[in-house]
């Protein structure tokens, strides 16, 4: 038994969303310590760098969203009121680059994750979830802090940064308490334990190949 497996196999009577919090604590702080979302967070990056990222992050939340929910999905799923993609094409249009497709190159990592994030979104949906948490708890969570920073450090405007704004969703604080209590309430058994949390542990590392992408994409510019 390796010591993932391990891991999920001693914490039988953990809740999903502490399940998910301490399996992915490692890979969350690889991700974001990565040298790029540092130089973005600290000021030391522009504007333009930014635009890039989110170019990333278009086609991932594209994929993320393309699933069509039906009523057996895992709640969390099903509301729709946290999908971005609309609003990073607004946010892209607002930067100046509303043909982002054309102008905003894809980088391998978050071609190789939107495929992945398609291939499971079809017919798996508790992989599916692992996704769903890593993103849109990041987004309600440090997703706000982001904000802050290209606020501060790159003088962004409201209208390039509604990708950070969930108005429909009420206060965050109940509402992620919420989501991970609808975490909690999955019925999973032990190997579909074993699969979330691959899948989420997953999640991160594609998420650090996106940031090493975009380290080495405006480290050449």
């Amino acid at each position: 038994m390796d010591t993932r497996t391990a891991f999920v196999a001693e914490l039988p009577s953990l809740g999903v969303a502490a399940l998910l919090r301490e399996a992915t604590d490692a890979q969350h702080r690889a991700a974001e310590s990565r040298p790029f979302m540092t130089a973005l967070m600290g000021g030391k990056l522009d504007l333009a760098a930014y635009t890039l990222y989110l170019g990333q992050f278009a086609r991932i939340y594209a994929a993320l969203e393309s699933r069509a929910v039906v009523p057996s999905d895992p709640a969390v799923l099903q509301d729709r009121r946290l999908h971005r993609a609309s609003a990073i094409d607004d946010d892209l249009a607002a930067l100046g680059a509303a043909d982002w497709r054309e102008r905003v190159p894809a980088l391998p990592a978050s071609v190789a994750y939107a495929d992945h994030l398609r291939t499971i979104a079809r017919n798996e949906p508790i992989r599916l979830v692992a996704h769903h948490y890593t993103r849109y708890l990041g987004d309600l969570s440090g997703g706000q802090v982001m904000a802050t920073m290209l606020r501060r450090h790159y003088g962004a405007t409201e209208q390039q940064l509604s990708f950070f704004r969930f108005d429909d969703l009420g206060p965050l604080v109940p509402y992620k308490r919420g989501y991970r209590e609808a975490l909690d309430a999955m019925e999973l058994d032990a190997t579909e334990r074993k699969v979330l949390v691959a899948e989420a542990r997953a999640a991160f590392d594609a998420n650090t190949a996106v940031f090493d992408d975009l380290g080495a994409a405006t480290s050449a510019r």
